[in-house]
């Protein structure tokens, strides 16, 4: 296909294709640093580190039990987007900029709601931009590392957490190895049964899942 320099309406749609293309290349980046997906694949894969499986769960039923995660936090947000920006953009009511402002509004003050002012200070004042008076001022590309960095240490503080008791499983197994002299044998063999046993007792994934949801 030959594109017409000289025809300006063939050269704009032909831009606003390449446009369009190129933010659908990035969807999967918007879906994991501006949504909760980056908390709970954290989170998740601390709990299987944790229990010392490897690859078990592997990391499709993981990623899978994510994204499910994400969408589940994430719908009211989108309903949101769709009642005020989207729909009336697709009934001719607003432009197509109308629609990004109305659209951005959900998801900013679902990040703000995360994003701690410290790390949103250090990335304010990193990019030298005049100093936001209202959460409007502050551009995306600001707003997003922030939530980002403040997403990863909450995932970590929860994975400290979900770290202790397995921790004192190892240990305790450990110990008693070292008592008995068998200086030979894998801990960590030794300690997985019980780890599984303690997680299926107390309905671990039942506590994490549960602990997920509300920390939004």
């Amino acid at each position: 296909m030959e594109i017409n320099i000289n025809d300006p309406q063939q050269f704009t749609e032909t831009v606003r294709l390449f446009i369009t293309l190129s933010v659908l290349a990035f969807i999967p980046a918007i879906l994991m640093l501006m949504t909760s997906f980056t908390r709970i694949i954290v989170v998740l894969s601390f709990v299987r580190s944790a229990l010392a499986t490897q690859q078990t769960p592997p990391n499709q039923v993981l990623i899978g039990l994510a994204l499910f995660l994400t969408f589940f936090i994430m719908t009211p947000v989108y309903n949101q987007v769709k009642t005020e920006a989207l729909d009336p953009f697709l009934a001719g009511e607003i432009s197509q900029e109308e629609a990004i402002a109305i659209g951005e509004k959900p998801i900013r003050e679902f990040m703000y709601k995360q994003t701690r002012e410290k790390d949103l200070a250090l990335f304010v004042h990193m990019s030298e931009i005049d100093q936001p008076r209202t959460r409007e001022d502050v551009p995306l590309y600001v707003l997003t590392p922030a939530f980002v960095i403040s997403e990863l240490k909450t995932a970590f503080q929860m994975g400290f957490l979900i770290y202790i008791p397995f921790l004192v499983i190892d240990l305790v197994i450990a110990s008693t190895l070292m008592a008995m002299g068998m200086f030979m044998v894998p801990p960590v063999m030794i300690s997985l049964p019980f780890k599984i046993m303690l997680f299926v007792l107390v309905d671990g994934w039942y506590l994490v899942i549960k602990s997920l949801l509300e920390s939004f």
